[in-house]
């Protein structure tokens, strides 16, 4: 099985397309005012955001993308305007990330896990 796409809420259409793009996703398939779907700039998975009455932002679901360049690509994006709730920071659990919202008011985290993404030190051990 494979993760296809997630979709989160956007409430103003122009705006979230162009935050989007201006973090490099390619723009897909264009339904304003209602839908835009993007392809990721690496790997085949594929990201949307469709159009919620009344949502005013929130924390969950989390949105993480993953770059292997994290701290070149937020200085990139701070020239670009781009506003940034966080700088890049190495956490605990071994990734470094940056954190930003939306146009809609969703948290985004730009992270780069590296190894550690699917092989943390404490990975459950396969039985037998």
């Amino acid at each position: 099985m494979r993760l296809n796409q997630v979709t989160v809420p956007l409430v103003d259409y122009e705006a979230s397309v162009a935050f989007y793009r201006t973090l490099g996703l390619k723009l897909i398939v264009a339904a304003p005012p209602r839908y835009a779907r993007f392809e990721m700039s690496d790997g085949d998975s594929t990201f949307s955001i469709e159009k919620v009455e009344g949502w005013t932002g929130g924390d969950w679901p989390g949105i993480w993308f993953e770059s292997d360049r994290l701290d070149e690509l937020v200085a990139e994006l701070k020239a670009k305007g781009v506003v940034f709730e966080s700088n890049p920071e190495t956490m605990s659990y071994l990734w470094r990330m940056a954190q930003l919202r939306d146009p809609a008011g969703n948290r985004i985290t730009l992270f780069h896990g590296g190894e550690n993404r699917l092989n943390p030190p404490w990975r459950v051990k396969p039985d037998g």
